[in-house]
């Protein structure tokens, strides 16, 4: 549990940083135009999720990555095709985002919001590409158990992204700002940092050191071998996206207050399930040579002990939450009435944020032992159901009815999670008797 906290802590505070810096842009744009606030907006319905989906096909890189870690010879083809499926997911991702004037326009959005978008879809295309080949070498230090390294080249891509942020977007002396324009460079700019740093630290921390990282001719079957992994991860998170997005909608028809504290209820759910997230990656290179050896007892208590970690962490949160709640959540409202009706909520809200952090653990574990489909299974059955049940849930019993079927979705993905991993992980004791993914 040490070694996975230790692992996990840079984790977290890199994502908590990228998360404070999308803020930044949210706080600058509106300040200098509501249209370019919106269009912003717009864009990133589209781009968040696609990003999303490319880091959860790059995590399936991770156990690839652990079980060569001290074998140069090994490791050089796996970072490199895995390279080849960054870039083709990131393509892809591209051009979803590149399409947002189409999607927008197809979804009904003003035509006042789409003609300020301009350029602005298309630079973030390229950053989708970029950040493609940032999270193959990010996935691969954290495979290595090298999470101070992803941290330094986080750190740095993010505070390059406020600092461009302030200066492009509004301007500074005589400079009036490029606006929409600006925030796009900006994070084009952080992607592009984040990426060079951490194929740097790959080259310089590693048993890669002196190696070339160039891309070289992919092999076909190993690409599609580390895809069979890592896009199953991919298709789960856009469930996750799509399936979230069904619960705003059913929030918004409850009233606008409902949506609101909907929105700073999955705010504050953010910030501790994050740090789940950066537990279920630390636990993965612990199962490497336990799943080398076909050691279940292993692997299954290196789980355990991640799901311990991350009950902690989200435990030490919440404790933070509910203790300091009304400066917290004056941070996103003013609003007496809405203040009244978080509070209100978080109970239900806390259950529902440790329910998804243990089955995140458990659906890290898949990834350590290779068997993601499961995960992707457990996840459409569960957020299928869920889906199936927001809106007549939340008409009937408002907002504390949508939150409980959320948290009874998320209890149910313990169960199934913890199943999958508990009998995948039993055909490991003596041969590998599945396709990777499988």
């Amino acid at each position: 549990m040490r070694r996975i906290a230790g692992a996990a802590l840079p984790l977290y505070l890199t994502m908590i940083a990228s998360s404070a810096a999308s803020l930044v842009d949210t706080a600058v744009l509106g300040r200098h135009a509501t249209g370019s606030l919106a269009a912003f907006a717009v864009t990133l319905a589209v781009f968040s999720p696609a990003t999303a989906a490319v880091a959860g096909a790059m995590r399936g890189v991770m156990p690839f990555v652990s079980a060569q870690k001290d074998d140069a010879d090994g490791l050089l083809p796996v970072l490199r095709n895995g390279m080849w499926l960054g870039i083709f997911v990131g393509l892809l991702g591209a051009v979803a985002v590149a399409a947002v004037p189409v999607i927008g326009r197809l979804g009904g959005v003003p035509d006042t919001t789409l003609d300020e978008l301009g350029v602005f879809p298309y630079i973030l295309a390229c950053a989708v590409v970029m950040m493609s080949i940032g999270a193959t070498a990010t996935s691969a230090l954290v495979g290595l158990g090298k999470g101070k390294a992803v941290m330094r080249s986080g750190m740095t891509g993010t505070a390059a992204a406020v600092v461009l942020s302030l200066l492009l977007v509004g301007g500074v002396g005589s400079f009036d700002g490029l606006g929409l324009p600006g925030a796009g460079i900006a994070m084009l700019t952080s992607s592009t940092i984040n990426a060079s740093l951490a194929h740097y630290q790959l080259r310089r921390n590693t048993v890669l050191a002196g190696r070339s990282l160039r891309l070289g001719r992919p092999r076909l079957s190993e690409v599609l071998r580390l895809a069979g992994v890592g896009i199953p991860l991919a298709a789960t998170v856009l469930i996750k996206f799509a399936v979230l997005g069904v619960l705003a909608f059913s929030a918004a028809r409850v009233g606008t207050d409902s949506a609101a504290v909907h929105s700073i209820a999955l705010s504050l759910v953010n910030l501790m399930f994050t740090a789940a997230v950066a537990v279920g990656q630390a636990t993965v290179p612990l199962m490497a040579d336990p799943v080398k050896s076909g050691d279940v007892t292993e692997i299954r208590r290196s789980a355990l002990a991640g799901v311990g970690v991350a009950l902690c962490a989200v435990s030490a949160l919440a404790g933070v939450l509910l203790l300091a709640r009304g400066p917290v959540i004056s941070v996103f409202t003013e609003d007496a009435g809405l203040h009244e009706q978080v509070v209100d909520l978080l109970p239900i809200v806390l259950l529902a944020v440790a329910a998804d952090a243990v089955q995140a653990v458990f659906g890290f574990g898949l990834i350590g032992i290779k068997r993601t489909v499961p995960s992707l299974v457990a996840f459409a059955a569960c957020y299928g159901l869920l889906a199936l049940a927001a809106v007549p849930v939340g008409s009937a019993g408002g907002l504390h009815a949508l939150w409980l079927s959320l948290a009874c979705a998320n209890l149910l993905l313990v169960v199934g999670q913890a199943y999958f991993f508990h009998a995948r992980s039993g055909l490991l004791r003596t041969a590998d008797l599945l396709p990777a993914g499988a």
